[in-house]
């Protein structure tokens, strides 16, 4: 009796709610089975209703016992069950079950909903994988492990847990393309585009711009739409162009418009005079000479070229029309043209289309701006252009303390920095960049204090050790002056600027207010 008191207690229980009927358990060396036949399985064994019980009792063993005996009543359904388990594993019979349980999933894919009739979808081309040859089991595996809806899932019916549940499946492919990696990184960059243009277009449109912040916001680069605005508005920041205050803009322009038009009438019926008439000549021969061809030999925009060249020289007889200065005027006249086209290549803009009037207001802003830049650099054109030698000496020394082994092989293969260096300091690059790439530059030099003037020294310098593998790759004095005269990039972009800007910074960090750094 004793041994009975005992043996009730321990199997007394106080709050636990009676098991159900005990789940079917496979392991790895079954074979799969349909998910059709499971899921009658699985239903066709009894269960003990959910409802709890209201009031505790103490459950003993004979009535936890008579509780579960169900469980261990072997049915039809059950025999049939072990006994395919101990079946030894048959290759062939694995291989018709799992074409069966593709057959049913094919079918039941292509059956129409009963709720609301669609049209019947196309085939899926991954709906039937290609048969594997017999014995392999890997066909079998990722059938079994992808997720098969299962009727009672569109009822709402609670369905115990199944194999193809409780495994890891992998994830579903779409077909339509939104998970595109690419498709991905371009909306992130749309949107990313969409707020920069948004913080421009507040900017521009306050009553006083800040100046330091358009700065800020222009150096990592301008978005097409508000790039002309921008422009002039940042070469105020040395010299003066348009005003921050946006009730002052429009006059301003009438202005400096009306100031241009006045030095046409004024100075260029003298062009033909024989005092001005070599540097007329130059600038004519010159212009049909620059790029984009495609731009530049339209009539209407070699007109405007020579009228702002040739006023300019008049206009500043201390260095007069130099060659180089041709191609400072290209940044200026593209972006402000564009800004009345829908041409998105800049290298072919079309100004047929493009009104009289407002051609007119273009070639005085060009004019304008352009001299602005050039006021900064004027020494790059006087006489013996001291400024441009200053400068390749100034790179050469940076070059030597930045990166001693490419110095060390232009000197040993007797490469002069002036025989490279000079066009990059007299066209600011603009020879060695396609235009797209170069005002993508001048965004960021317009941003930058000195920019044209200074900063350009430092871009020089990472532009030349960008090529630094090429170069101590050639072994003789030609193949090396071949290569820095004709560079490779005609497929950069805006990525490409971005990344020889922030190392041109980088140099600048170091050593702008180091000069002890440039020597040994």
């Amino acid at each position: 009796m004793a041994s009975d008191g005992a043996r009730k207690q321990f199997w007394k229980r106080s709050n636990s709610k009676v098991p159900g009927s005990i789940q079917h358990v496979y392991g790895a060396q079954h074979p799969p089975f349909d998910p059709l036949l499971h899921s009658t399985l699985l239903k066709s064994t009894p269960k003990v209703p959910t409802t709890p019980v209201k009031a505790k009792r103490v459950s003993t063993f004979q009535e936890f016992e008579s509780n579960t005996s169900d469980a261990w009543d072997a049915g039809e359904d059950d025999d049939e069950l072990l006994a395919m388990a101990t079946e030894s594993l048959n290759s062939e019979v694995v291989m018709e079950t799992a074409h069966r349980v593709l057959r049913n999933h094919s079918q039941r894919q292509s059956q129409p909903s009963q709720k609301t009739p669609e049209p019947e979808p196309e085939p899926q081309p991954i709906a039937e994988p290609p048969v594997a040859p017999s014995g392999d089991l890997r066909l079998v595996k990722s059938v079994s492990e992808s997720h098969t809806p299962c009727p009672s899932e569109s009822t709402g019916d609670t369905v115990p847990l199944q194999r193809s549940q409780s495994l890891p499946h992998s994830a579903t492919v779409t077909l339509s393309g939104t998970s595109d990696p690419h498709a991905l990184a371009d909306s992130a960059l749309s949107k990313r585009e969409t707020s920069r243009l948004d913080k421009f277009k507040q900017l521009l449109a306050g009553p006083n711009t800040d100046l330091e912040e358009l700065r800020k916001l222009s150096w990592s680069g301008i978005p097409k739409p508000v790039r002309p605005m921008t422009w002039k508005l940042l070469s105020v920041s040395l010299h003066g162009y348009l005003p921050a205050n946006v009730d002052r803009r429009p006059a301003t322009l009438q202005r400096k418009q009306k100031e241009y038009f006045a030095f046409i009438e004024h100075y260029y019926s003298s062009r033909n005079d024989e005092v001005h008439q070599d540097t007329y000549r130059q600038i004519h021969i010159d212009i049909p000479r620059m790029s984009p061809e495609a731009l530049i030999l339209q009539p209407k925009v070699t007109e405007i070229f020579e009228r702002i060249l040739f006023i300019w020289a008049i206009r500043h007889p201390a260095s007069g029309y130099v060659q180089g200065i041709n191609d400072l005027v290209t940044p200026f006249f593209v972006v402000f043209i564009c800004e009345y086209t829908d041409q998105e290549d800049v290298d072919k803009v079309d100004v047929s289309s493009v009104p009289a009037e407002v051609l007119r207001n273009i070639e005085a802003d060009t004019y304008w701006c352009m001299s602005k830049l050039l006021d900064g650099i004027q020494d790059n054109y006087t006489f013996a252009q001291p400024g441009i030698q200053m400068k390749v000496k100034m790179l050469e020394e940076l070059v030597s303390r930045i990166d001693e082994r490419v110095h060390r092989h232009l000197d040993g293969n007797e490469v002069r920095y002036l025989q490279f260096a000079f066009r990059w300091m007299n066209n600011l690059l603009m020879r060695e960049l396609p235009l797209r790439c170069t005002i993508r530059l001048w965004d960021t030099y317009q941003s930058e204090p000195e920019g044209f003037s200074h900063f350009h020294l430092y871009v020089c310098a990472a532009f030349l050790v960008r090529w630094r593998r090429e170069i101590l790759e050639e072994r003789d004095f030609q193949e090396l002056l071949l290569f820095l005269q004709n560079l490779p990039t005609a497929r950069w972009d805006d990525q490409d600027v971005s990344l020889l800007l922030a190392e041109a910074y980088r140099l600048k960090f170091a050593f702008a207010d180091a000069p002890n750094h440039y020597k040994k």
